[in-house]
């Protein structure tokens, strides 16, 4: 197998160079390719997805009652963890980007890919956290498409936390079979 071609690679007198200039920008360097203003904002819309379904995975958890419920509720708390985490790496990339997370109350639910419905029933609260998860996945994937190698270090965070929403998804999947409620009607 050939060597690959270093004709494309930089001296490290130039690198050394570049990285002086501009330090006051951080991590982003001249050949950041992203628009920085529309990545900034597509992690601030993912910090306030990930914000609601952890809200709405809290609320799901301490509603849901009786024993048959407990394995459920269980589940919904480790997704709550899992979501507040995912918010915690999109913050501190947004601040590595040199933007400030938006953490407003006020807007938070409009930012959101993602809607805050409580849902009646053991079965309407797994299908309303299925159907959130759904949408973060088709968001979370249009973004990486969008990125693309413009911004390898956002698209690899939005890739992981894409594959754990995947198995949120399937994990809801599974316990609405267990529960029998494969055969309620969708909204």
């Amino acid at each position: 197998m050939p060597a690959p071609s270093t004709t494309n690679l930089s001296s490290i007198a130039t690198i050394r160079f570049r990285a002086r200039r501009h330090i006051e920008e951080g991590a982003i360097t001249d050949d950041y390719g992203a628009d920085r203003d529309t990545v900034l904002r597509l992690l601030n819309e993912a910090l306030a997805t990930e914000i609601v379904c952890s809200l709405r995975y809290k609320r799901h958890y301490h509603s849901a009652k009786g024993l048959t419920s407990l394995s459920i509720a269980q589940e919904f708390l480790q997704h709550a963890q899992e979501e507040e985490l995912h918010a915690e790496k999109f913050a501190n990339r947004i601040t590595q980007l040199g933007g400030e997370p938006d953490y407003s109350p006020d807007t938070l639910s409009t930012r959101s890919h993602a809607e805050y419905l409580e849902g009646k029933s053991i079965v309407d609260m797994i299908r309303e956290d299925l159907v959130a998860e759904r949408i973060a996945i088709e968001s979370y994937k249009e973004i990486i498409a969008y990125l693309g190698d413009a911004d390898p270090t956002t698209r690899r965070l939005f890739e992981e936390v894409l594959a754990v929403e995947e198995e949120h998804a399937e994990d809801l999947r599974t316990l609405i079979h267990q529960i029998g409620a494969s055969h309620t009607p969708a909204a």
